[in-house]
């Protein structure tokens, strides 16, 4: 057999949760076929010496449905050893939009992503109507990843219901009209069905997301199709139900009895402080449910660059609406930087639960590390002896406005995350990438685990970090042949030095459509990462290698 590739001289996680062992790996055809003391040569040769040769990592939870078609690479994930991306998640897909409804489905998703409506027009050419026909235009782009695709439930409703999506209960028919489409979806190799109940998903006209306005029969309903198809998994964000434990108590008795009928695997992000209480208890009643946890806490970082909470305030409106430099020279106006210094400590910021809660500056951190602790605006204030907005502005124009701020929200301590983390019914893989462009960062998630939690601060071995980003979330959505490094299976590799990998510290790319901004990170450590046979990122930088596939479900057939 002619080798294409062999790894040489490597320390191999194969992503089982078994010991490292040292070894080679050859590839050949875009699979595995060696593992162990290869001597054939191979076309191309990786000296993997002082490093870990593990498969590459599966991001389950991923929003890239419009970024594809204008990224090749799957950034900023891509960087970070990924080499697989679901997307589809929360109910927000592109499709199915016959072309009256493409406007709504928008709608539906630009306030999510944090992508315009004029940049989705620009980057996305929709040639699609059905779900099968989306599925068909992903799998023809040139991709550097691999990537899974869910149907959305808002797309889903507008597509049976139009404008009705939004404030209607479906009638049977409608419902029957989504099923109908989700079968043909999953027909052509959708990975499932996702949905939003969450109350903070609303339109850009804040309208509740179309998947908002359904009744939990019509959930059912549609859940009933994959368990009939005999595949597909259910991905929800769950309800919120504040200070409500009646109806709180009344969603997990719902949703305990959907996964327990259905037999459909569940899976929903266990972050912000929640436990796994719910899902291990339906687990050993025999459901197939699983939280998708992170590793660092939800956070939203802020930039003079991208946005500020401050943004929400009328005073601070007539500033941020400027250029950088005319910014730069207004706040350096004494008279300016008091009105906005009064403004955001007093100021209507909105829903504390929503989009625009003020900032917490004890909380609030300085980004001196991409995942090491940082100090707090309010420690950093008290040390200069200056009121925290008036060092936040100090700092954005002593550092040419390059330094972000990034609040924490719900954050568990060593010893809940490490649990978390531990749990056999979890997988970390909560990125959030493709959304949320110029708030949040969270597609370096699986190298803070490496830098932190393995290295660090020694609170979980590497076998035991490799399998949570590997083996879990390729399980969960049935990836069969993907999350470990096994003769056979696809050969979808990353390699890291354990001694040097990290994420580096965020910036901003002005690469969406129209040249809009968003926060952009990259990583240290990695020395090459392989998709299907194929060397595709070399020392933290992409090749000309684009042998990502869109990875359809058994059985699909295609459009």
């Amino acid at each position: 057999m002619t080798l294409d590739l062999v790894v040489r001289n490597g320390t191999v996680v194969d992503g089982s949760g078994g010991p490292r062992v040292r070894a080679d790996v050859a590839v050949a055809d875009g699979r595995i076929v060696a593992i162990g003391k290869i001597d054939e040569q191979g076309r191309e040769e990786i000296d993997a010496e002082g490093h870990i040769v593990a498969p590459g990592f599966v991001d389950a939870h991923t929003h890239m449905d419009a970024q594809v078609f204008w990224d090749e690479l799957g950034s900023t994930s891509c960087f970070h050893g990924v080499t697989t991306a679901i997307m589809g998640n929360c109910g927000f897909t592109l499709a199915p939009a016959p072309p009256e409804h493409r406007a709504l489905v928008v709608s539906n998703i630009e306030r999510a992503e944090d992508i315009s409506a004029e940049a989705l027009a620009q980057g996305v050419d929709w040639t699609w109507s059905t779900f099968g026909e989306y599925l068909d235009a992903v799998e023809a782009r040139p991709n550097g990843i691999n990537y899974a695709c869910s149907i959305g439930h808002s797309a889903l409703r507008i597509w049976a219901m139009g404008d009705r999506a939004f404030t209607d209960t479906a009638t049977p028919a409608e419902i029957d009209v989504m099923a109908r489409e989700l079968r043909s979806a999953l027909a052509a190799g959708a990975a499932g069905f996702s949905t939003s109940r969450q109350l903070t998903h609303v339109t850009a006209d804040d309208r509740a997301v179309a998947s908002r306005q359904a009744s939990w029969d019509e959930v059912v309903a549609l859940v009933e199709v994959m368990a009939k198809a005999g595949h597909g998994g259910f991905q929800l964000a769950p309800e919120t139900h504040h200070r409500d434990p009646a109806g709180m108590a009344d969603y997990e008795r719902r949703l305990r009895e959907l996964a327990l009928a259905t037999g459909v695997t569940v899976s929903y992000g266990v972050i912000g402080g929640k436990t796994t209480e719910f899902i291990d208890e339906t687990a050993a009643l025999g459901g197939h449910i699983y939280g998708l946890t992170h590793c660092r806490g939800v956070s939203e970082v802020q930039s003079f660059k991208t946005s500020m909470r401050f943004d929400i305030l009328s005073e601070w409106m007539e500033v941020r609406s400027r250029p950088l430099d005319e910014q730069r020279r207004l706040l350096q106006d004494p008279e300016v930087r008091a009105r906005l210094v009064h403004a955001a400590h007093h100021g209507d910021y909105g829903d504390a639960r929503g989009d625009n809660s003020k900032p917490n500056y004890g909380e609030l951190r300085v980004i001196r590390s991409a995942y090491l602790p940082n100090p707090t605006v309010a420690d950093m204030a008290k040390e200069r002896g200056v009121d925290p907005v008036e060092l936040m502005i100090d700092l954005a124009l002593e550092e040419d406005f390059d330094v972000f701020y990034q609040q924490f929200f719900g954050l568990e301590n060593d010893e809940q995350m490490v649990a978390l983390l531990r749990n056999p019914n979890t997988a970390m893989t909560f990125s959030d990438s493709g959304a949320h462009v110029r708030s949040i960062i969270d597609s370096s998630i699986q190298s803070h685990l490496l830098a932190y939690w393995v290295r660090e601060r020694g609170l979980l071995t590497l076998e035991e970090a490799v399998e949570m980003m590997t083996s879990r979330p390729a399980r969960i959505w049935k990836l069969n042949d993907r999350g470990m490094l096994r003769e056979g299976y696809a050969a979808d590799i990353t390699i890291f030095d354990p001694e040097t990998v990290a994420p580096s510290l965020p910036s901003v790319a002005h690469d969406l459509p129209g040249g809009s901004p968003r926060l952009f990170q990259k990583a240290e450590g990695y020395k090459a990462t392989i998709v299907n046979g194929q060397i595709f990122m070399r020392d933290g930088e992409p090749t000309q290698a684009r042998a990502g596939q869109l990875l359809r479900a058994a059985g699909a057939t295609r459009h």
